[in-house]
């Protein structure tokens, strides 16, 4: 591994033109999340406030969709002062990254002194934080790779556990080859979370995974893009579009047949954070810009094969899964997770499933930020699941423990927002001895 570089106190440069992210010439030779390179950074709310946290970028060996070796970076924290002698689980947070410019990477996005306007990621680290004051490590990996492959399969998987096996082997974090991982990611993170826990038997079996929470974790991405074409969240389907033309040729060939104007909406779309391009694309349509119908077009033999490898729930992870999902999500229809949650359950995947009536899309994120973080604590103390099943609430929030949650995290933003150190403040996960199934 090379020596730990610092990158503090100056304005990150964009990962495309900084000398960080490239990868040695005898990468193949290394073993998958194998360290290749560290340094610390400083992290800053929207690029601006900084934040007080112990924070390093690890660059290390992963690969492609096609099992190419590829360099990968994850961004490792530690909340300010812990003691790496001290046991401590580690949380893989997967971003809603839903994009293909690089400035939405975590690894950048996070940074002091990115510009990033509209990237989720910048949003997602006021809700982060309340894992620091846990005691928690984290591991943030740029799950869509150096070209940002927003709605790839397995790629974020692959990225993920290895940016998990690069954490569990860097020494300032302290952690050890049978540290319980926790996996949390909400919309485009959750359906990297998804990926990450379906590969996890055969990629990286290795890895104690106690238990995932996949929020909003799309299900079945065709299903939404024809949902999403002409609506107020075009942008989001046509990022998808740009992101895997280079990964699929018949998503090259769908672009060709655009108009002049539809293929400078999927270069713009190829630009922009998902919030620019929700708003700069809304209620566009396919169909506008195609010499025939888009239903044509998808129905083609060769886009369906492309779809049905995008589909979520086609091998089921082994570890406990918690799925919450709005009944009346404007941009991921729930039954586009009732079928994923379906599919994991005949796989035989222990799965609690909680739909939430009241909120939207957007507003389910930090409401259930207080139930997925006590799930996950559960699971990492080792204390088995005891409400596997489905249930309808009207509100995820609507408890005790969940108004109480919702305080701590209005403390937490507070914090974060005045630039106040981010410390440990219980510990870690008092853990119930447990044993691994072979």
């Amino acid at each position: 591994m090379a020596a730990v570089e610092s990158a503090t106190g100056s304005k990150p440069l964009l990962p495309s033109s900084d000398p960080f992210y490239r990868p040695p010439r005898d990468l193949a030779t290394e073993s998958p999340g194998a360290i290749l390179r560290s340094r610390q950074v400083e992290l800053a709310l929207f690029g601006l406030v900084p934040q007080r946290v112990s924070a390093w970028q690890l660059l290390y060996r992963s690969c492609d969709l096609h099992g190419t070796p590829e360099a990968a970076v994850t961004t490792v924290l530690l909340p300010l002062g812990a003691d790496p002698r001290e046991m401590r689980p580690l949380l893989a947070f997967q971003t809603a990254m839903d994009a293909v410019a690089e400035t939405c990477s975590p690894s950048y996005a996070l940074r002091r002194g990115a510009d990033a306007f509209g990237s989720v990621t910048q949003f997602e680290w006021l809700l982060l934080a309340n894992a620091l004051r846990r005691g928690w490590a984290i591991s943030i990996a740029d799950h869509e790779g150096p070209h940002g492959h927003f709605g790839a399969p397995r790629e974020p998987g692959y990225r993920t556990l290895d940016g998990v096996r690069a954490a569990l082997r860097f020494a300032p974090l302290g952690l050890a080859p049978d540290t319980p991982v926790a996996v949390w990611g909400y919309s485009g993170g959750g359906m990297a979370s998804s990926w990450t826990v379906e590969m996890a038997p055969d990629y990286a079996p290795e890895i104690d995974i106690v238990g995932a929470v996949l929020g909003a974790p799309v299900g079945d991405p065709g299903q939404v893009f024809v949902r999403l074409n002409g609506s107020r969240f075009a942008g989001l389907p046509t990022i998808v579009v740009a992101a895997l033309r280079g990964l699929y040729p018949v998503l090259g060939a769908v672009i060709d047949e655009l108009d002049a104007d539809g293929r400078r909406m999927v270069a713009r779309a190829a630009r922009a954070t998902p919030t620019l391009a929700v708003l700069a694309l809304a209620g566009r349509r396919f169909d506008d810009h195609l010499p025939r119908p888009l239903a044509e077009v998808l129905a083609t033999p060769e886009l369906r094969r492309v779809f049905d490898e995008l589909r979520l729930g086609n091998s089921a992870p082994t570890c406990p899964v918690l799925v919450v999902q709005p009944v009346h999500d404007q941009v991921i229809d729930v039954e586009c997770v009732d079928g994923q949650v379906a599919r994991y359950r005949g796989g035989g995947a222990a799965v609690t499933y909680v739909r939430d009536r009241l909120s939207e899309h957007f507003s389910l994120l930090p409401l259930a930020t207080p139930l997925s973080l006590n799930w996950l604590a559960d699971r990492l103390a080792g204390a088995p699941v005891r409400d596997a099943g489905t249930r309808t609430v009207w509100s995820v929030a609507a408890s005790t423990s969940g108004l109480r949650g919702l305080w701590t995290m209005a403390e937490t933003a507070l914090l974060v927002a005045l630039g106040r150190p981010l410390r440990q403040e219980s510990a870690p996960t008092a853990r119930i001895p447990r044993v691994r199934a072979a």
